[in-house]
């Protein structure tokens, strides 16, 4: 009965896991599965403890930049992958980001993530919930901003990311035809920083 015990919550973690891409141990408690059994699983090679908490199947353990975006996803669940992080993802920067880059709720509590790097800003309103896309990435559900989305909020926090980045960006994501000056504009005004943009527009077309 015990053999019979193990197999089904060794069987429930790794489903769990894998639907998940990255499990919390909570979703594992939540699922009725004893977390004694990640131990034995992580030990015995079936799972990889990614950090206190964080589970994975270790044949999805990707690349060091994409990797790190699943797992901010999983560590913060109401943030959102910005800035250099965002811009490195959509191929819009050479900077290879020291930190994920997130947005998070101008109220919420800021992130307790020992041992992972995360640079944080906040918004509110249209400015945080606009332009979101979503992605798979080692097949964890990771919201993300879109390019034009992405590009402007660089300017909107150009003294933490740099002006010069913000303006490549800008210049390459038109070049590149990622976004168009309408979008860019759209999402300037949510950002109010559209007078400072439009020229920078203009002088690229």
């Amino acid at each position: 009965m015990r053999t019979k015990g193990h197999r089904t919550h060794r069987e429930n973690a790794l489903r769990l896991t894998r639907a998940l891409g990255i499990a919390r141990a909570r979703d594992f408690k939540a699922a009725g599965i004893p977390l004694v059994y990640l131990k034995r699983m992580t030990d015995a090679g079936e799972l990889t403890r990614l950090r206190r908490g964080l589970y994975q199947e270790p044949e999805n353990v990707g690349s060091h930049v994409a990797h790190d975006l699943a797992e901010a996803a999983r560590l913060v669940p109401n943030g959102v992958i910005s800035l250099i992080s965002a811009l490195n993802y959509h191929e819009l920067t050479t900077q290879l980001p020291h930190a994920v880059w997130m947005t998070i709720p101008h109220k919420a509590r800021s992130p307790q993530t020992p041992g992972f790097r995360l640079e944080i800003v906040r918004a509110t309103g249209e400015a945080l919930t606009a332009g979101i896309e979503h992605v798979e990435v080692e097949g964890v559900h990771v919201p993300i901003y879109g390019v034009a989305k992405t590009v402007v909020d660089c300017f909107k926090h150009r003294r933490h990311v740099g002006e010069d980045i913000a303006i490549e960006a800008l210049r390459d994501a038109l070049r590149q035809r990622k976004t168009t000056p309408g979008e860019l504009m759209a999402f300037a005004k949510i950002d109010r920083v559209a007078g400072l943009i439009e020229p920078l527009i203009k002088a690229m077309q």
